[in-house]
């Protein structure tokens, strides 16, 4: 078990180029394999959840080179794919499960995932039931809603899906299952989710299409497809893992950081607006736009911060960043409420339950809700409560090792996080970028 030592500091200084976006990469790699032409990827991210869905293509006979700052993607059309000899591993990736299952529903043979110990106690009945309903032979081999995945043949059709969640897993399963389709296929979802999907399957010649309704609801449709074309992918910093850059600046004192080259899509950009709700001190620099992602450079500077209610549509914008801002939420001056997240159990984690477990060993008061929790912050510049230093298991789970790696940084004594090295799932060199800034 590998465990990594924090100890408090005072003022963090430099810039940071934060590594591809995770979702973003796990898309160039699927669509660029099911598309005719060469995908060239720039500042992809070489994590171990794109990794497993490199090898999973690798494994269905798609020919995927890598040089030291460039992926290659010899894609082979839509139909191009061939049977696997073997199971599909996806180790602990959920996007990798989710998405690949909507184009494995499409293909002409049977194959089967399966992962980690993690990844197969995760609810998949989710895209099981509409990719289901559209034709496709989906079952969970151990009859538990969970991987392994049994996916068999079957003739997809078009349908109109109300998800019950804001997913964007869920939704792309069904979007790219909607490629093969006989017509028009439709998710509608109580709010926006990220549209990552969206946006490279319209580059890549997929007729998308996507509809906001007054009630905040939010409908993406795609209609059959007779072929994608290999489009360039140039992938933005992953604001998810800027998040603890952000958040570290933002709190411990005396601190001012760059943050460069930051993915800032609308749909993922609501952990900006929550800082911002929150009093911080964070400017945007040198915006662009490429592929239809926005980014920016990010000016972080240490801020008193206060306590706010974060809710509804917002949620699915940051659902990944709650747990680092459950921390900055502890340095707060006030209350902060958390709601509408009951995603947050069936991530990596129960997160509602290891971020309280782990805020209560710092001291924290925190009180875990059905879908959230409500944090008493303890603002430094008010003469708060420090939190104290703890030993945090992080359960394997990377957003929590790293989001109390951060919290470790403003603690009384020294922090140690268990099974430190699952931060190799989305950012490899994490502790390496931090002690760069001390």
């Amino acid at each position: 078990m590998n465990v990594k030592t924090i100890y408090p500091v005072s003022g963090l200084k430099g810039e940071v180029t934060i590594p591809g976006d995770k979702s973003i990469s796990h898309r160039a790699i699927m669509f660029g394999s099911i598309s005719l032409g060469t995908t060239e990827i720039t500042h992809f991210l070489n994590g171990a959840d794109c990794r497993s869905t490199i090898d999973c293509f690798r494994k269905m006979g798609i020919q995927i080179t890598e040089e030291k700052q460039k992926i290659f993607v010899h894609g082979k059309g839509l139909y191009g794919l061939e049977a696997p000899n073997e199971i599909l591993h996806v180790g602990n990736s959920g996007t990798t499960t989710r998405l690949i299952s909507g184009i494995l529903a499409g293909q002409s043979f049977s194959s089967i995932l399966s992962g980690d110990d993690s990844l197969n106690s995760r609810p998949m009945g989710r895209i099981m039931t509409p990719l289901n309903q559209m034709g496709a032979h989906i079952t969970s081999m151990e009859g538990n809603g969970c991987a392994p995945l049994s996916i068999t043949p079957g003739r997809i059709h078009g349908i109109s899906y109300t998800s019950p969640v804001a997913s964007a897993q869920v939704k792309s399963a069904i979007l790219l299952a909607g490629l093969y389709g006989d017509n028009k296929t439709s998710v509608t979802e109580p709010s926006l989710s990220r549209n990552h999907t969206e946006l490279m399957l319209k580059s890549y010649g997929a007729d998308i299409s996507s509809t906001i309704h007054p009630d905040g609801s939010a409908t993406a449709s795609v209609k059959p497809c007779s072929q994608l074309y290999a489009q360039p992918v140039c992938v933005p910093g992953d604001i998810s893992s800027a998040a603890y850059f952000i958040a570290a600046g933002l709190c411990v004192p005396g601190s001012e950081l760059l943050i460069k080259n930051v993915g800032i899509n609308p749909t993922r950009a609501g952990f900006l607006e929550v800082c911002q709700a929150m009093g911080a001190d964070i400017t945007l620099l040198n915006e662009s736009c490429e592929g239809g992602e926005k980014k920016a450079d990010i000016l972080v500077r240490t801020s008193c911060l206060k306590g706010i209610t974060i809710e509804g549509a917002l949620i699915p914008t940051l659902i990944d960043e709650i747990p680092i801002i459950a921390i900055m939420a502890s340095q707060a001056a006030g209350t902060t409420i958390i709601k509408d997240a009951g995603e947050l159990k069936v991530k990596e984690t129960n997160r509602i339950n290891t971020v309280t477990e782990g805020l209560r060993a710092m001291g924290t008061d925190i009180t875990p809700t059905e879908d959230g929790m409500i944090i008493q912050g303890s603002c430094p510049q008010s003469n708060g409560r420090p939190l104290k230093g703890a030993c945090i298991n992080s359960y394997l789970d990377h957003r929590i090792a790293m989001a109390f790696t951060v919290a470790g940084l403003i603690c009384e004594g020294e922090t140690k996080i268990l099974n430190s090295q699952c931060v190799e799932v989305s950012y490899p060199s994490f502790f390496q970028t931090l002690a760069a800034l001390i």
